[in-house]
């Protein structure tokens, strides 16, 4: 209480200072938490957390999800599957106009993919199944990293507002929609200038970047074809330590901090005590999760698995710790999934746990609990979970490292316990192929995703039956029935969905993050002076 009730002097104090501060008329300035490193996000060949904030201010895609994480069109008006399933068909939005005026066309997407399979970049290879597949489509145990057989046979524009992919098999309509959500579409011959001067059909235009200061400024899209934006400019900074980010949303030097993830929930919660800030808070789909190296003594156990669920306070965590700025998860999908379904419930028993812990024959056997160094709130629910699981008899040793140094030695196994974040791939229920089933697990060809090592043979068909199903009733049934499965057998604990957080200056107003999280609502934000 003494470290807050300082912070709250710090803020109230800076927050004063703030109306001394002469603003720069018709300009926000709003904080990324992460090092901007490019504008290309097409053919760039690593994933960057910063530029893929940028780039839905920038750019529009075909597809987009909606809010029960369903598929729709948004650069595309229509989709259209033919009935043997290998064709789909993207009608373009008539009016649609880029940065410079030219008009959105076919063309346009035709360009864009044809760029993005010639670079070979990290998105390309979402289009093409592992190298060594099977001639069904299905990957190898043993399947090495690297393009196979690609799921686009072609892709032809038989007018200037007709795109049509032919693809390799019917059963792939589900993942290229889900895949066509993170594409920009770019203007023909425009990708040569994207590291530099970006040109998209979004709300805002690429104006100047100041690399030196992490700077970038955008400007209205006037001619947007949802509305022009309500801001005339904005302005990206990034802010990457926490004492700055606090000092500089106090003084009015940022306006807005979208999901400022190197703030801690306490400074947070500080923040709504200033006179010149407030927090807006909304229910957030990434999910926090514990997983299991079900392959590892003692975790290959399921009944050491339920323990360890039974006896995590979660409740308590996200009151005390988190400031209820989360709510506690029972699924990886978020609750406003279409595919949405409880399974197995957990919450706190310790008096279950322990009598788990005694069937299962548990004999103090040391769990190695790994985790990324960096982060406060990590940290201190790190230790809340070690101690509870300690007071039901279990024997947990805290191992934190640098956090890509802890992936690595989760993919390989070297672990007993991890906890981590799922962004934006949790949102579609095709994941759970990527999280449980057995041709996933990590190996020296591999980067698979099932870190948990987990294999039923019956998940491994359920989950690729619901990946290449149409019929979402159905696909709804599956997917609940894996989960049921799932959530049993325990691999992987869903801990919580964390909040979407916004600090903002109090002249910012109109703020309604959706629940991905994604900075599309900084388009219909407004400023009053």
């Amino acid at each position: 209480m003494r470290k807050l009730s300082a912070l709250l002097i710090f803020i109230v104090l800076f927050s004063l200072l703030s109306s001394c501060r002469r603003r720069d008329a018709g300009v926000v300035t709003v904080a990324l938490p992460e090092t901007f490193s490019t504008f290309n996000t097409l053919t760039s060949e690593k994933s960057d957390a910063a530029a893929e904030r940028v780039k839905n201010l920038l750019f529009n895609t075909l597809v987009r999800k909606d809010a029960t994480f369903s598929y729709t069109g948004e650069l595309a008006r229509d989709i259209v599957t033919s009935p043997d399933g290998l064709t789909v068909t993207f009608l373009l939005r008539d009016g649609v106009k880029f940065h410079d005026g030219r008009e959105l066309t076919a063309a346009d997407v035709k360009y864009t993919f044809d760029e993005l399979f010639k670079s070979k970049g990290f998105k390309s290879f979402a289009f093409y199944d592992p190298a060594s597949a099977t001639s069904d489509g299905k990957p190898l145990a043993k399947a090495p990293v690297g393009a196979g057989k690609p799921h686009i046979e072609s892709l032809t524009t038989p007018d200037a507002k007709t795109v049509v992919f032919k693809l390799s098999r019917a059963s792939l309509k589900n993942q290229l929609l889900a895949n066509l959500v993170a594409v920009p579409i770019v203007a023909d011959g425009t990708v040569a200038q994207l590291a530099s001067a970006p040109m998209g059909t979004g709300p805002f235009k690429f104006v100047s970047i100041d690399p030196s200061q992490s700077v970038v400024e955008l400007a209205a899209h006037s001619d947007y074809w949802e509305g022009a934006p309500k801001l005339e400019r904005i302005r990206l900074k990034t802010v990457t330590d926490a004492n700055s980010l606090q000092a500089e949303l106090a003084t009015g030097a940022v306006d807005i901090a979208p999901n400022p993830n190197n703030i801690s929930p306490d400074t947070v919660k500080a923040f709504s005590a200033s006179p010149n800030l407030k927090v807006e808070q909304s229910d957030g789909s990434n999910i926090q999760y514990l997983v299991f190296n079900t392959q590892a003594a003692p975790l290959e156990n399921v009944k050491v698995r339920q323990a360890i669920a039974y006896a995590i306070d979660r409740e308590r965590i996200v009151r005390d710790l988190l400031f209820d700025q989360a709510k506690i998860a029972d699924s990886i999908l978020p609750v406003a999934s279409w595919a949405y379904s409880s399974g197995t419930v957990y919450r706190f028993d310790p008096a279950k746990a322990k009598q788990l812990l005694q069937e299962a024959g548990y004999k103090n056997e040391k769990i190695l609990f790994k985790y990324g160094s960096g982060n406060l709130a990590v940290n201190q629910y790190a230790q809340v979970i070690q101690s509870s699981l300690t007071d039901v008899g279990l024997n947990i040793q805290i191992e934190t490292l640098e956090r890509q140094v802890a992936l690595g030695q989760v993919a390989q196994g070297q672990y007993g316990l991890f906890t981590g974040v799922f962004v934006g791939g949790n949102q579609d229920p095709i994941y759970f192929r990527d999280l449980f089933s057995s041709t996933k697990i990590p190996t020296a060809q591999i980067a698979g995703f099932n870190r948990s090592r987990y294999a039923n043979s019956e998940i491994d068909k359920l989950v690729e039956e619901a990946a290449n199903i149409t019929d979402q009733a159905r696909a709804k049934e599956i997917y609940s029935s894996i989960w049921s499965t799932v959530s049993s057998e325990m691999p992987l604990l869903p801990l919580w969905y964390p909040a979407n957080i916004v600090v903002a200056n109090k002249r910012i107003g109109n703020i309604k993050i959706s629940p991905s999280g994604d900075w599309s609502f900084i388009k219909d934000i407004t400023v009053s002076n």
